[in-house]
């Protein structure tokens, strides 16, 4: 068992090397027809990839804790 962990620990570490070094690679060489926008505020930033998944979460288990909330106050009263 502690092979195989040692073994994954390797890959991972490996996989992860690698793709550090080629993603600035990639960066370098602009696509035809490449028109990047202009950038994100820091609040734009933090509602877009911070609040809106929050948000959705916190709508989401709302809606699946509804039903419960609702048939055990039934079954209180």
């Amino acid at each position: 068992m502690m092979r195989n962990a040692l073994r994954a620990g390797a890959v991972t570490a490996g996989t992860t090397t690698l793709l550090m070094m080629s993603s600035p690679a990639f960066a370098l060489v602009r696509d035809d027809g490449d028109d990047p926008g202009s950038g994100l505020s820091v609040a734009e930033t933090l509602g877009l990839f911070v609040g809106i998944p929050l948000l959705s979460f916190l709508v989401i288990a709302g809606l699946v804790m509804l039903p419960d909330m609702l048939k055990g106050r039934r079954r209180g009263a």
